[in-house]
């Protein structure tokens, strides 16, 4: 269906997400229709449901682990992000030493052995989800952009991930743009097919002998029974031993997690494939991922067949954290990613757009993950990772496992870990909050400065992104 776009080039975009029209989807799993009892039981079929569930089976494989998906497997955030796998635990360098100093440096190095720990998952069950190693370049518009980005990489080097501040000169040598007058360069990145890697691990899931309902929306539990937590379904239940909630940007199952999140909605537009003179053109002769440095920053990168995914700038809130799938569809949004494409690089001012499609970020105060246990340990959860998820689930499905054991272990005695995020305001102060804070991000974006505004988020620990 052809968008009602007012930029040309969007004009036959389909509304749908490119990795998942473009993958080879299995036919859905049945629903559940009994009661039936298990050991674990996780609910979400995203990553972090996913890795919860085949990290378990590692552990065990002679435990009983029982999947529950609401829908379809990676259907929301895990098929619908960039691909992009960053090493941070913490959404980047920055926010997690000025959240916590004392440990980054044991934060910077847990970020770095999970993300090659999951190389080595994909490569040891040979999941095929184009993950390459590619490194990723982080561009300045501004020159307070630059000096950041200068200082940043000094700082991350300092700290155990090394990255390499790019000075105007040099530009050049990564894209051809008049829009960028310096950059960063962070080796430790990669990118990865985010819908393959779904069925990657759902195909190990299985064949690990992990029991996945698709079409099982969890509607409510009870945990009042000392020995067991029971998840209602339409058609069915699951008394489980324990339970690992990976929900995330979705109607919280418990509520004292109703305010740890909001739901903010992210867009991305795909181009059609590029010919080598076309990528010659604007420089981009490699595989590294790119983004750029603002608050409202975009990130894109290449496809195995050859287009450009640009995506990012716009987080849009809607009052009362509402959550509904035709909000993933925001021509604002979509014809203002490709009015900037088209004004990062003019030579490609022809290519048009196949695809357009949003998603929606799980966005936490302290911008990652959160974790903790209810019904006295037998009910774990994750969530928060503001869209840096792709690898941090993994790290998270870990220490919910950890917890739902009672295992004391390097994970859990992180205070990233032990204390948990201010949570957002009610409504109507939540919309308001945020409006604001949009604005005020915006302005430093145009002046280089933090507001008052900001800065006193910054003294409560406050925070939106996406």
């Amino acid at each position: 269906m052809p968008s009602s776009a007012t930029i040309p080039g969007l004009q036959q975009a389909r509304p749908v997400p490119f990795w998942i029209d473009n993958a080879q989807a299995p036919e859905r799993l049945p629903a559940l229709r009994a009661t039936i009892d298990t050991e674990l039981l996780v609910v979400g079929g995203g990553y972090t449901g996913l890795w919860t569930a085949l990290l378990a089976k590692e552990a065990d494989r002679e435990a009983r682990v029982v999947l529950l998906e609401a829908g379809g497997l990676g259907n929301a955030a895990s098929g619908r992000n960039g691909g992009f796998c960053s090493p941070s635990l913490t959404h980047g360098f920055t926010n997690g030493i000025e959240r916590w100093p004392e440990e980054i440096d044991t934060l910077v190095r847990l970020g770095i052995e999970n993300l090659h720990a999951m190389q080595a998952t994909l490569e040891r069950y040979g999941i095929d989800a184009d993950f390459v190693m590619s490194g990723k370049v982080a561009f300045a518009r501004t020159p307070w952009e630059a000096a950041g980005l200068e200082e940043a990489a000094q700082a991350s080097t300092a700290h155990g991930d090394p990255a390499r501040f790019i000075p105007a000169e040099e530009i050049p040598e990564w894209t051809s743009s008049l829009s960028y007058v310096a950059g960063m360069h962070m080796p430790n990145y990669a990118l990865v097919d985010p819908y393959k890697l779904v069925l990657g691990l759902r195909r190990v899931c299985l064949e690990l002998g992990v029991q996945i309902y698709e079409d099982s929306a969890a509607l409510g539990l009870d945990s009042n029974d000392p020995g067991h937590v029971t998840v209602r379904t339409a058609d069915g239940a699951v008394r489980a031993a324990r339970v690992a909630l990976a929900t995330n940007v979705f109607q919280p199952l418990l509520r004292r997690l109703s305010l740890v999140t909001i739901p903010v909605y992210d867009y991305a537009i795909v181009t059609e494939p590029l010919s080598e003179e076309e990528f010659a053109s604007i420089g981009w002769t490699g595989d590294v991922g790119l983004t750029d440095a603002g608050n409202q920053f975009h990130y894109y990168r290449k496809t195995p067949d050859g287009r450009i995914l640009w995506g990012g700038y716009d987080a849009i809130y809607h009052y009362g954290s509402a959550r509904d799938e035709s909000k993933t569809q925001r021509q604002e949004t979509f014809d203002k990613l490709a009015a900037q494409f088209y004004a990062t690089y003019p030579q490609l001012a022809h290519v048009r757009f196949s695809h357009q499609w949003g998603g929606v970020v799980d966005s936490s105060t302290r911008f990652c993950l959160t974790t903790g246990t209810a019904a006295n340990g037998r009910i774990a959860y994750a969530l928060g990772f503001t869209g840096l998820g792709v690898t941090a689930t993994r790290f998270a499905a870990q220490v919910m496992l950890d917890l739902l054991a009672g295992r004391s272990t390097e994970r859990t005695q992180l205070a990233m870990i032990r204390r948990k995020p201010v949570p957002f305001p009610p409504e109507p102060v939540r919309y308001l909050g945020v409006q604001l804070t949009r604005w005020s991000m915006a302005r430093q974006d145009e002046t280089g400065r933090r507001n008052l505004w900001l800065r006193m988020m910054d003294a409560l620990g406050l925070g939106f992104d996406s």
